[in-house]
C-alpha cells in the first residue's frame, strides 16, 4: 500500500463517510479536482471508487463505478502494481452497481472480470474480502435482487 500524501489525504477523505457522508463526498469530489483529467491512474481511481461508496442513488454510485474503472486504464500505459491488485474489487463495486440499477447482465459480466482477476490477490484479509464480496454479489444476482446491502 502507498503511503505518500496523496494517499493519506484520500483515506482520510473517505474516513470521513464513517462520521459525514456528505463531508466525504465535498472531500473526494475536491481531491477529484485536484488530480485532473491526467493524475495518476492509481490515485483517481481510488477516489472514484470511494465517491461511488458515498453517494445516495445507485444511478449516482454506477457512474463513479465506471469512472474509478475507466481511470485504472490509460491508452500507452500499463498498470501498475498497486492498479492491478485493486482491478477485482473496481470490477466488484461496478457488478454491484450495475446490480442495483437492475442491469444484471452488466452486473454478472463485470463480476465474472472480477473473478478473473482475484487470482492477482494475496490470501490475506483484503483478499479474502473481495473473494467473499464476489460471492455475496453473486448470491445476490442469482435472486435478482436489487436490494441495498452491505457486501
Amino acid at each position: 500500500m502507498m503511503t505518500d500524501d496523496r494517499m493519506a489525504d484520500i483515506y482520510a477523505a473517505v474516513r470521513l463517510g464513517g462520521v459525514n457522508r456528505e463531508a466525504a463526498r465535498q472531500a473526494l469530489h475536491l481531491l477529484w479536482d485536484q488530480l485532473g483529467a491526467d493524475g495518476d491512474p492509481l490515485y483517481r481511481s481510488v477516489v472514484a471508487h470511494h465517491l461511488a461508496d458515498v453517494q445516495d442513488t445507485a444511478e449516482g454510485a454506477l457512474l463513479w463505478d465506471t469512472r474509478a474503472l475507466d481511470s485504472a486504464f490509460v491508452p500507452g500505459t500499463p498498470l501498475g502494481e498497486g492498479l492491478l491488485g485493486f482491478l477485482p474489487s473496481l470490477y466488484l463495486s461496478l457488478a454491484d452497481s450495475h446490480r442495483l440499477v437492475g442491469d444484471f447482465d452488466a452486473a454478472r459480466m463485470q463480476l465474472a472480470l472480477a473473478r478473473g482477476h482475484a487470482n492477482v490477490l494475496a490470501d490475506d484479509a483484503y483478499g479474502r474480502v473481495i473473494r467473499a464480496g464476489v460471492d455475496h454479489v453473486a448470491t445476490l444476482l442469482e435472486a435478482e435482487s436489487t436490494e441495498r446491502v452491505a457486501c
